[in-house]
């Protein structure tokens, strides 16, 4: 059988797009509970969007519903569908979930996380939509308790702490006068100036403009110090402060 190969991207109300090149759904759910694992906060009940635009070959009814049901089983919920229009299957009509029209996103790269083993055959990547709007400093005074999203459209300044579970994304930079022991996510439009602050490092996972860093590995770098993220030469850098 052949190996099965999908993108997931996720936008800024953490909508999962599950883009697939190749069905194979026991490959594909393999890798997908990698990836959940690498950072399960971020899919936890997240909704899901099934993308058959690149599958090249027939589609099987009930292998679509199988997938769906064990996307379904993982705690994700899929949500809807797509396909190309000329290639949109007979039993279209028969699928009880919509079928959705194609998405105006931008995608950024999201590199994976240095391992030892071969690389694996999924790519993350953030998706944001297209949106003209004026930057802003947006200002939280209150902590960002686990469960919550806060997006800055320019700035974003938090005078507490983020919670582990939490997430905190902004066009620009990120500060945050507190632990920051959930997700930052700065640059989220492809702005690769943008840097993250904290008080006090425990994050589980930061990212400028798409490409980010693991918990495991900024243990290993600064943990529970005063740093800042940045983007150099392609590679993220955590620098004490």
């Amino acid at each position: 059988m052949t190996d099965s190969s999908f993108q997931l991207k996720g936008s800024v109300v953490t909508t999962v797009l599950l883009e697939i090149q190749t069905l194979s759904r026991q490959n594909i759910i393999a890798q997908l509970k990698e990836k959940i694992a690498q950072v399960p906060h971020f899919f936890n009940q997240a909704p899901i969007i099934v993308d058959l635009s690149k599958v090249e070959q027939e589609v099987p009814f009930n292998e679509f519903e199988s997938l769906v049901d064990s996307l379904n089983g993982l705690g994700l919920g899929v949500i809807g569908w797509r396909c190309a229009q000329e290639n949109k299957p007979l039993w279209s009509a028969d699928v009880t979930i919509p079928l959705l029209p194609a998405s105006k996103t931008r995608p950024i790269h999201v590199p994976e996380p240095i391992r030892e083993a071969s690389s694996p055959d999924v790519v993350v990547k953030t998706v944001v939509e297209e949106r003209l709007v004026p930057q802003s400093t947006k200002i939280i005074s209150k902590p960002i308790r686990s469960g919550q999203q806060v997006y800055a459209e320019g700035d974003l300044i938090i005078l507490a702490q983020v919670s582990a579970g939490a997430e905190v994304l902004a066009d620009g930079n990120i500060h945050v006068y507190g632990a920051l022991r959930g997700r930052a996510l700065a640059g989220v439009k492809g702005n690769l100036d943008a840097r993250i602050f904290c008080k006090s490092m425990e994050a589980e996972l930061v990212s400028i403009a798409g490409n980010f860093m693991l918990m495991d590995a900024l243990q290993k770098m600064v943990w529970k110090d005063a740093a800042q993220v940045l983007l150099v030469d392609d590679s993220l850098e955590i620098i004490p402060l």
